[in-house]
Formats: structure tokens, sequence, C-alpha cells
């Protein structure tokens, strides 16, 4: 699989984001490309509307400005988001469980599972939206969910730790400045 996409596109180049949430509703976020070639497919996208994700007593907020270096997967059953502020200083990531991840043309596209995990700066993480499961987790699709979740448990500081060392030399701040507020 060397280039996921036409060859005709090239970095910079829009493409959307579709999240089909397990309810069936479709979100969709206009991304920038970032790489195409081989897997995973990557793309930039610029928080507009601040948001704060809450696990017990921790918060993480995202505020305006900042942006998201997004990974997608067709062979692994997640995908993630490497969350940067508007200094290029590294917020936290979060790992989306998903199935039937498509890309092609101008659209990356996925199932949502429900179940995420948010890692903060410090490497400690949290399994969100167990209580939305419409069945226990270990039930839930047959527990596949579980299965995958477990297996990104076990590997989740390794592959964070590479991910986000690839993604500091790849995609430097410096160079994703232009695309910010630039829309």
């Amino acid at each position: 699989m060397d280039n996921i996409f036409t060859p005709a596109l090239q970095r910079g180049d829009e493409i959307i984001e579709r999240k089909i949430r397990y309810d069936s509703l479709i979100v969709e976020y206009n991304c920038l490309l970032l790489k195409a070639q081989n897997q995973p497919v990557v793309l930039f996208h610029e928080i507009m509307d601040s948001f704060t994700i809450k696990t017990g007593l921790i918060e993480l907020t995202i505020p305006i400005g900042s942006y998201t270096i997004a990974h997608y997967w067709k062979d692994r059953p997640y995908n993630l988001y490497i969350w940067r502020n508007n200094q290029g200083n590294y917020l936290g990531s979060y790992f989306n469980i998903v199935r039937n991840t498509y890309m092609e043309d101008k659209l990356v596209s996925f199932e949502d599972l429900i179940i995420d995990i948010l890692v903060l700066p410090g490497g400690a993480h949290f399994i969100l939206d167990e209580e939305e499961l419409p069945v226990p987790l270990e039930k839930y699709e047959s527990g596949s969910v579980k299965q995958s979740l477990n297996s990104l448990l076990d590997s989740i500081d390794i592959l964070l730790s590479q991910t986000i060392s690839e993604s500091e030399k790849l995609y430097k701040h410096k160079d994703l400045l232009p695309w910010l507020n630039n829309k």
C-alpha cells in the first residue's frame, strides 16, 4: 500500500474526517493532509472551539488555536489524536477504539466504538465513556472492543512515545504555523 489516496494529493490538501458514531450519527471535520503514503495516514486539524474532557477529578482543556495531528490505520482497531497548543507544546493524546477505517480520495472515515483513552502529558491514561456502552464492556461487540482496548493498553506507552517522537520530527510546529488561523 504505497499511496492510500490518489497520487495527485499533496501535503496541505483538504481532507474530510468522517466519524460514524455508534448511534449512526455522522460527524465531519475539515482537515489538511500531512501524509498519505503508507500507514498511518496523518491529518492536521485546527481546533476552532475549545473543549474539555473530564474523567473523575481530572480535566483536560484543548483551547482554541490548538491543533490535532491525527493518525489513522486501516489495519488497527484505533486511531490516535495528538494535541499541541498554538506554541507547539504537547497537551495530551486521545485514542479512539474504531472499526472499518476507510481511506480514499479526500476522505478518511471510521466507525467509532464509543470507548476512548485519554493520555495526559505525564503519561497517565484514562479509559473514557464506558458508562455510555449499551451492555457491559465484556459483552459489547462480542468482546472485540475489550480485546482491542486491552491490546492497546499493553503497548500504549511505547506506541505513544514513538508516535509523538516521529510527529515532532516530521510535523514541526514552525512548519504548521501557516496552517493555523489560515482559513
